[in-house]
């Protein structure tokens, strides 16, 4: 015979255990009724070497489309899921003014007012800004552009981590939308 309160009670925990590994899943947080409906594009497939480490490591352009004119801001998010022992975090920015382009070769600032106004975070080198793709020798490693539009602009101090900027965003995604590029050495 089945035990009914038995079984009830595993289910609420294999139901806890989901919603426990979708909170940690890359593109966390969303907001309830946001739409994946941001169209990112890169201008490249692979990184070309001036985008990282091998290179100058400059910030690659990011074509946005599809925002709308509710967007007060937007945060960027670059990771790396394929490196060693966890998700790499490469690029945090946020309070950009909702636009079509952000241009290449941002500069390496907590607070940056050209080419466009921005904050930003650090990033898990121990740096604020960009640090590009500088993946051990071996499988190229893809390299994800999350990029989300928001209702506000964040009330959240240079230098942030990522895990104060996803708590800080929570609440307020309206669109998002995300590109990937691999490199490998």
């Amino acid at each position: 015979m089945i035990n009914i309160a038995l079984l009830l009670n595993n289910m609420e925990r294999v139901a806890i255990i989901g919603i426990i590994i979708a909170s940690i899943l890359p593109g966390w947080p969303k907001k309830e009724g946001a739409k994946k409906d941001l169209t990112i594009k890169l201008e490249f497939d692979e990184f070309p070497v001036k985008h990282t480490c091998d290179g100058d490591d400059i910030s690659p352009k990011i074509m946005i489309e599809g925002l709308k004119e509710e967007v007060k801001s937007l945060a960027i998010i670059m990771d790396d899921p394929d490196a060693p022992f966890r998700t790499f975090n490469h690029w945090l920015i946020w309070n950009i003014e909702p636009i079509k382009v952000i241009p290449e070769n941002i500069p390496k600032e907590k607070e940056v007012s050209m080419p466009i106004k921005a904050v930003q975070g650090i990033n898990d080198f121990g740096e604020i800004g960009y640090g590009g793709p500088c993946p051990p020798p071996g499988k190229p490693h893809r390299y994800y552009f999350r990029v989300y539009a928001l209702d506000t602009l964040l009330d959240l101090e240079a230098g942030a981590d990522r895990k104060i900027l996803e708590k800080t965003m929570e609440g307020h995604i309206i669109q998002y939308g995300e590109a990937m590029a691999k490199y490998g050495r």
